[in-house]
């Protein structure tokens, strides 16, 4: 049941959710329940904190995931879930979420950031879809660009960016890329000409 309710919050605010819409919780649910399942956390339990881990992007754009805790809360209790699981869920999206993790944090939560995270790492993802999150967030990319690097860089210097073994043997050069466009993005936000350039295209596109 949470997995229709989440779904049809996605189709109808699908306008609202260009980056984190179905694709990405479909994506992210997968994962997660992969990593659930090989670090022995409660996989049920991992799979619909996954499918509700970013509704608080439809209660206010560029917001934290503790932001969605009365939607979160409102759809689990709707499909029949207890008030302690609805609270285990939320301390596990929250625990998960980029901005907050730490090295020390619950399997599940593991398993849902690993999940999140590899979304992030994605080789496509900067191709395909960051102008999709500038547009849902209503960001710069310089402030793109320094979220990513401010959030995940320490992550990957200290050694815990993915938990999973077996995930950080698999993506992490994936990550490593990533966070060096992301890096090289910064750097080129210093040049004039490039703001130029970019503000140009950005009359263009308004243009047309």
């Amino acid at each position: 049941m949470v997995d229709a309710k989440v779904r049809s919050l996605c189709s109808r605010y699908a306008k609202r959710l260009p980056f984190h819409g179905w694709h990405h919780v479909s994506f992210v649910r997968s994962k997660a329940v992969q990593f659930a399942r090989a670090n022995g956390a409660e996989v049920s339990v991992v799979e619909t904190a996954a499918l509700v881990h970013d509704v608080n992007y439809l209660v206010r754009r560029n917001s934290p995931a503790a932001e969605g805790v009365q939607l979160r809360g409102g759809l689990l209790a709707q499909a029949g879930i207890g008030a302690a699981t609805i609270d285990w869920i939320e301390r596990i999206v929250v625990e998960a979420e980029m901005a907050n993790r730490g090295r020390y944090i619950s399997v599940e939560a593991q398993a849902l950031s690993d999940a999140d995270t590899l979304f992030k790492a994605l080789p496509v993802t900067p191709v395909m879809l960051s102008h999709r999150y500038l547009a849902e967030n209503g960001i710069t990319l310089r402030e793109l660009a320094d979220k990513i690097v401010g959030e995940q860089q320490h992550k990957v210097d200290d050694g815990y960016y993915f938990y999973n073994p077996e995930a950080a043997a698999t993506y992490s050069r994936w990550a490593a890329t990533n966070l060096m466009l992301w890096q090289h993005i910064q750097e080129s936000l210093d040049d004039d000409d490039v703001t130029d350039l970019l503000a140009a295209v950005n009359a263009h596109a308004a243009a047309s």
